[in-house]
């Protein structure tokens, strides 16, 4: 039997995004840590849609959206704006919002 020759994922990773460090790698994580939070809002949109039991075309038609544009937001596939967020969470019945900056304290977003 011959032997398997295995390359670490983190080298892998290194050669494709650049060092730790790099204008590149720097670049690549903060795209992937927006798409990671767009994930988790969308996720958190569908998730209280379906609890509501609304269509994504009903929860498009209370915030004036096209039900394209819900399914956009709720897979992640665009980043949302905070005035959206705010139009979509408050057609879904949240009327406030803050957000918390640790020791900074929470700041209200709508």
């Amino acid at each position: 039997m011959e032997k398997m020759n295995l390359t670490p994922l983190s080298v892998i990773v290194d050669e494709v995004w650049g060092k730790i460090g790099t204008p590149e790698r720097d670049a690549m994580e903060a795209q992937l840590k927006e798409e990671l939070q767009a994930y988790h809002i969308g996720k958190a949109i569908k998730e209280e849609r379906l609890k509501q039991n609304l269509t994504q075309e009903e929860l498009g038609a209370k915030v004036g959206v096209k039900k394209s544009q819900i399914s956009k937001l709720e897979s992640g596939k665009c980043v949302i704006t905070l005035p959206t967020m705010s139009r979509v969470f408050k057609a879904l019945g949240f009327n406030s919002a803050s957000l918390d900056l640790g020791i900074g304290g929470k700041v209200a977003l709508w």
